[in-house]
């Protein structure tokens, strides 16, 4: 799945990027504005909102010699539209809901690269650090069991692959040290899903 640009992922063409304009905005803009931000012409931008405005979607009003639009956003199918949009954050928001169930539950799971910097597209993973606590073996049948369906699990409902780095908590402090690798990024961008943040891991004695 594209996270960029959701919208227009799924609403190909002038129609899914002028949506994909409107809802990444609460403000009301010019046509021109909206055909700049959607990469059309202002007459294809007139267009797709005339429709958009006779279908209730969007809402259209005179300001001097300009008409500013936007969405409605009490329209029941501009909200879709809109949380279309918003689409990361839904995700986000089950894989932590999800990342809480697993049993038993690891030190810390942490995304990271492309989706941690809301910079995923269709061929992007979905990378995710699993930290095991000391107390697990790593050889432990639950924990990779569990850790194995929250990985299937996250593949559907992202849509992308999932690429899962697992490491133990008494790991952690000497790769942090290292010059090379992505431990550093991982520390600096990571978005914690559940337990605590990499750097945490430098303050346990």
């Amino acid at each position: 799945m594209d996270y960029i640009q959701p919208v227009e992922t799924l609403i190909p063409g002038v129609q899914g990027r002028v949506l994909g304009a409107l809802a990444r905005t609460e403000t009301e803009m010019t046509i021109r504005t909206v055909a700049r931000l959607a990469g059309v012409s202002p007459q294809q931008a007139s267009v797709v909102i005339a429709e958009l405005v006779s279908l209730g979607l969007a809402a259209r009003r005179e300001a001097g010699s300009s008409a500013l639009v936007c969405l409605d956003r009490e329209n029941e199918a501009a909200r879709v539209v809109i949380a279309l949009s918003r689409l990361r954050e839904s995700v986000m928001g089950r894989l932590n809901e999800l990342a809480h169930a697993i049993s038993p539950p690891p030190e810390s799971l942490i995304v990271f690269g492309s989706f941690a910097r809301s910079e995923t597209i269709a061929t992007s993973d979905l990378d995710v650090l699993a930290i095991r606590a000391k107390d697990i073996p790593a050889d432990d049948n639950d924990w990779i069991d569990a850790l194995g369906a929250w990985e299937r699990v996250a593949r559907r409902i992202a849509g992308n692959p999932v690429n899962m780095m697992v490491v133990s908590a008494d790991e952690v402090p000497a790769l942090l040290r290292r010059h090379s690798g992505p431990w550093r990024t991982i520390a600096n961008e990571g978005v914690v899903l559940v337990g605590r943040p990499l750097n945490a891991f430098t303050r346990v004695v």
